[in-house]
Order: structure tokens, then sequence, then C-alpha cells
């Protein structure tokens, strides 16, 4: 199903055909991200990542919107902790002209004076806006306290210092020292041939010099007793992120960290959804969620309740995290995990966007993709007691961290909570 060459130069190309469909997607990954970034210049690869698409040495900025926009394409890019991406889904009969666009923001970008001054204004109100809406803010106080005094524990946009002190010449140094060949990984899916599209993708990368592999600071941690960080705001609902540090993206109980996490709150079917929402109507917003990087992870329970029911939703709450430590799940609940876990992977990857997604981040984080046939494979090695073994594992008194924003005063309080479980 999927195809891999490996350029002269290091840079990795994977595809995996879909002949039936009349679009294609294509991404450009290069391994440099939020963690990558040292304190003085946190946000520098959100920074250069919004640069990008301010035009290169053939294509203006509106040049790069109209060319994919204009046959009714959609162009995006983002930044995570570990990866940039730089993205587009298209009509397949485009695919080597919008392979010529990204190629050349990512190869020959601009980075003008002004343009920098400019987006340094958007990015800056960019982090203003995630600080005024409590259910994202939220998750940056809870990354603080799972990674302090690490880039994993700084927002990915950076603070309104580091971004103020970014200059024209630091994006132009971060770019040559992480944009290069070693470093990028080509994926796209949909209609399209492997042979040609490597073809074209060596024409524009064959000048990248190969070099050594980025490298980023290991997490540390050195929590023994729960934690929590408040921060007041007059708010009409509390939003609070409960998080463990869990397992790294390839552990070998991956499967059942995930299955845990479809049981636990990732659907309307999940126990917190139905013992917090539906029978005690305590929250709107309830669920879970998986942070998976190459050595560490996170387990995150994230919710929005009344202000008088924060006590009583976080009892609840860590009796069911509590549940899953101490009995096994029924067979039918563990067979509905596995069934969703499955259905929802095989309908994403119905779209070819979704299929150039999973193979990129696949190649850059992994070196490897797993088909679905491998996964279907472990899924079904993967046992109920695993589920136990890893809420053990994750679900510790000492592990507890939770963030919270609303007009909750009494800090020492919730702690207490957390060591009264």
């Amino acid at each position: 199903m999927h195809k891999k060459t490996v350029l002269d130069n290091g840079l990795k190309v994977v595809t995996h055909n879909m002949p039936a469909r009349q679009s294609a997607a294509l991404g450009i990954w290069i391994k440099a991200g939020g963690r990558y970034e040292s304190s003085e210049f946190k946000g520098i690869s959100h920074f250069l990542e919004h640069l990008l698409f301010k035009g290169s040495i053939h294509y203006s900025c509106r040049q790069i919107k109209e060319s994919v926009e204009g046959v009714g394409g959609a162009l995006n890019g983002f930044t995570s902790e570990e990866l940039t991406c730089y993205l587009v889904k298209i009509p397949a009969d485009s695919l080597v002209a919008a392979l010529d666009i990204l190629a050349d923001m990512v190869n020959n970008p601009l980075i003008l004076s002004e343009d920098v001054e400019k987006e340094r204004t958007v990015i800056l109100e960019e982090i203003k806006m995630y600080k005024d809406l409590p259910q994202s803010y939220v998750h940056e106080l809870l990354d603080e306290l799972l990674w302090p005094n690490h880039p994993l524990g700084m927002s990915i946009a950076g603070s309104l210092e580091s971004v103020r002190r970014i200059q024209r010449n630091d994006l132009y140094s971060y770019k040559t020292n992480y944009y290069n060949a070693s470093n990028i990984v080509v994926s796209a899916a949909g209609n399209l041939e492997h042979a040609k599209l490597v073809a074209e993708i060596e024409k524009r990368f064959d000048k990248r010099i190969k070099e050594k592999p980025a490298t980023y600071l290991p997490p540390f941690s050195s929590q023994k007793k729960p934690q929590a960080k408040l921060m007041y705001k007059d708010t009409e609902q509390t939003h609070i992120a409960l998080g463990f540090t869990a397992l790294k993206r390839e552990h070998p109980l991956r499967y059942a960290l995930m299955l845990l996490h479809i049981i636990l709150g990732a659907n309307m079917s999940s126990r917190l959804f139905n013992e917090i929402r539906e029978k005690r109507g305590l929250a709107y917003e309830i669920g879970t969620q998986l942070k998976r990087f190459q050595d560490t992870g996170a387990f995150v329970v994230h919710a929005g309740m009344d202000n008088n029911k924060v006590q009583d939703c976080l009892v609840l709450i860590l009796k069911e995290l509590g549940k899953i430590t101490q009995k096994n799940v029924l067979s039918d609940e563990f067979s509905r995990a596995k069934k969703f876990m499955l259905g929802q992977l095989m309908l994403s990857l119905e779209d070819t966007m979704d299929n150039m997604l999973w193979i990129g981040e696949s190649e850059s984080m992994l070196k490897r993709i797993y088909t679905l046939a491998d996964i279907i494979k472990q899924v079904a090695k993967t046992k109920v007691e695993n589920l136990k073994e890893v809420g053990r594992l994750i679900f510790k008194e000492e592990n507890i961290n939770l963030a919270l924003i609303g007009p909750v005063k009494d800090e020492d309080k919730l702690i207490q909570l957390l060591e009264l479980r």
C-alpha cells in the first residue's frame, strides 16, 4: 500500500496511491517544533511556519493562496511539539503544481523584515486570544505542571516576551539548522504515481545538503506528590485539566492506553461522559485526551463545569480513574472500545488528507508506517488485563496534576482532595 524512497541527500518520500480518488494530499514535514527550542526563543518554529506563507522567491503571498484555492484546493500548516508540517489538498491533476509551491515555500522563503514585524503582531494577538479562552489556556497551565522548566511545558506559540525577542536573523539561523534534507519527509496520498512524484521532488530538493538529524532535551521529572495550578478568573464556568504523565509513542502498552482513553472519555459512550454529564449533569463538556511524544506522554481529563460543583466533579472523575486500576472492564465494553478504535481508523483512512497525515507523521516519528492490518493484529493481541496494568502504571497519587481556571481560590483544599481520593 505504501511506497518509500530515500533520496541521496537523506530526504524521505512516502506515498499511498489511491487511484479511485479525484484528489491528492501532500505534506512536507520538518522535524522541528516546540521541544527543540530554548526558552529564550520559544515559539520560533511557529513564527517561522507563519512566515513561510508570506512569500517565496517564485511565489508572492497572494500567488501561494490563489494558485491552490483557484483550483478548489486547500492550503495549511501547523506546528506541534515535535514537527512542523506544510500541507495541501488539491485535485489530483494539480499535484505537481502544489508541490512546486510548497517546495518553494520551504526552500526559498523571503522572510522580509516587514513581514516579520507584521506577523509578530499577529502572533502576539494569537497568544492573547488563547489566554482569553480558559478551555484552551488551562491545557498550557497543565503542561507547565507536567514538564516544568522544559520545552514541552511551554506554549508552542511562545510567550509575549520570547516572540518580541525573535529577530529576522534568528529565524534564518533556525531555518538553516533544521530545514535540511535529513530532517524532511514528503508524504502524499491520492491519485498519484510514486516514481513520477519522486522525480519531481528530487528536482526541487536535490541541492539540499545531508546533515545530522536534530536532537532535543529529554524530559525530566521529580514529582513526588499531587500538584495543582490555579488561575483565578471571574468566569461563568470553571475549566479543569487533570493530567498524568503517561506512555511514550512506541510503548508496548500503547494500544491498551488508547483503549483505556476510549472507555474513559473519547466519546459519548464513555464512562466519564456517562457519569458526569448524563447521570448527574455536572458538566457540559468532559472528555479525555492523549499526548504522545518520542520519549514521554500524558493522559488528560478535561472538563468545563458549574463553579459550585468543582469538588463534586473532581471526586467523581478520580473515582472513575480509580475503578480502572481495581477491576477489569467488562468484556462487552472492551469489545466496543476495540471496534470504535478500528472503525474510526478505517473511516479516516478513506480520505486522502488523513492518509497523507498518517504516513507522513509515522515516517517522520517512527521511521516506519504501520498498516491497518498491523494495527488490527496488535489490537487483537491486547488483553483486558492490560488496561488495568496501564491504569495502575499511570493513575498514581504522586502522578496527579490539576490545572484550573475559574473563580476558585482555595488551592490547599483542592490539593487535599487529590491526596485523599
